[in-house]
């Protein structure tokens, strides 16, 4: 028996014509004609073509129009996520790639995944710029939510016009006439996985380093050319162990150029300096994010 549900399909049951040449074949047989309107299910695919097209044709708009930055921030950190929300907000066409799934480096998970990050009184103001509550905790020290402090910095990244590209590994550096015009990229899986899959190349007047410890980029540079960077060796140095205020104070004052057209900001800065790490409080980040864009637009300017 033939069972057509009405939910999914209207059928119209009609008597067939008799065949002439088919004495047997009468007006018992019956034939199923569907109706116009919902030939569609036959079909298939309408909407989920239309999601797919939605998805595929929006990222490549956006892929496009980053093909070509005044800065390209590579790390999503916090220091990277102040810089590129403050040159974005200048006018500066800025995008942000960053190969895990998140934005956010290590803010989101505080201290040992207790969800509270510590501020000093000399960051605060950053924290009141992006709406970000706190509590006075210390003298001159105070606590905030770590996913409230992460999110409103990707929030306010996003909404001054940064490019986010999430999942996407910087695997080298584009080099022109001696100065860094830009990264090499493919997606994080073919990385991991060692496929052997040819990149692509965005470029950019700037580029700034904000991927924390290891300040890959700088280590792609220096690995891969015969070049000095601006430090007291001409190589990275490395990251030291903790200490806190040493920390702290070196992440502000190591911000900066290290080669033309390459910058390094947040732990990317202490270790390319060699200067120590500071554990979870963050104004020094937030700070250095600061400084960076500062440096970045004023030699912008000048261009």
């Amino acid at each position: 028996m033939l069972r057509v549900t009405d939910k999914l399909l209207k059928a119209e049951i009609r008597p067939l014509e008799p065949d002439p040449g088919n004495a047997g074949v009468g007006t018992a047989l019956l034939g199923i004609t569907l109706l116009n309107e919902d030939r569609r299910f036959l079909k298939g695919g309408k909407m989920e073509n239309k999601v797919t097209k939605g998805i595929v044709t929006s990222f490549f708009q956006k892929m496009e129009k980053h093909l070509e930055n005044d800065v390209i921030v590579v790390g999503g950190g916090p220091s990277g996520l102040v810089a590129a929300h403050t040159l974005a907000s200048q006018g500066f066409k800025v995008a942000l790639f960053e190969k895990k799934l998140a934005p956010g480096g290590g803010m989101w998970g505080g201290a040992m995944l207790f969800s509270r990050i510590v501020v000093q009184k000399s960051a605060i103001h950053i924290l009141d710029q992006y709406g970000i509550g706190y509590d006075e905790y210390d003298k001159d020290l105070y606590t905030a939510d770590s996913v409230e402090a992460t999110s409103a910095l990707i929030y306010a990244a996003n909404k001054a016009g940064v490019g986010f590209f999430n999942g996407i590994s910087a695997e080298d550096v584009i080099i022109t006439n001696k100065r860094v015009s830009g990264i090499v990229i493919n997606w994080l899986p073919v990385v991991v996985n060692g496929m052997h899959v040819d990149p692509l190349m965005i470029t950019s007047m700037v580029t700034l380093d904000g991927t924390g410890h290891p300040s890959e980029v700088t280590r792609l540079l220096a690995n891969k050319n015969d070049i000095n960077l601006n430090t007291v060796t001409g190589n990275i140095l490395g990251e030291r162990s903790l200490a806190v205020e040493e920390g702290e104070k070196a992440t502000v004052e190591s911000t900066g150029m290290v080669y033309p057209g390459l910058y390094v900001s947040g732990m990317a800065a202490n270790n390319v300096h060699g200067k120590s790490r500071m554990g979870p409080i963050f104004g020094g980040m937030l700070l250095s994010g600061k400084k960076v864009a500062g440096q970045i637009a004023c030699e912008l300017k000048k261009r």
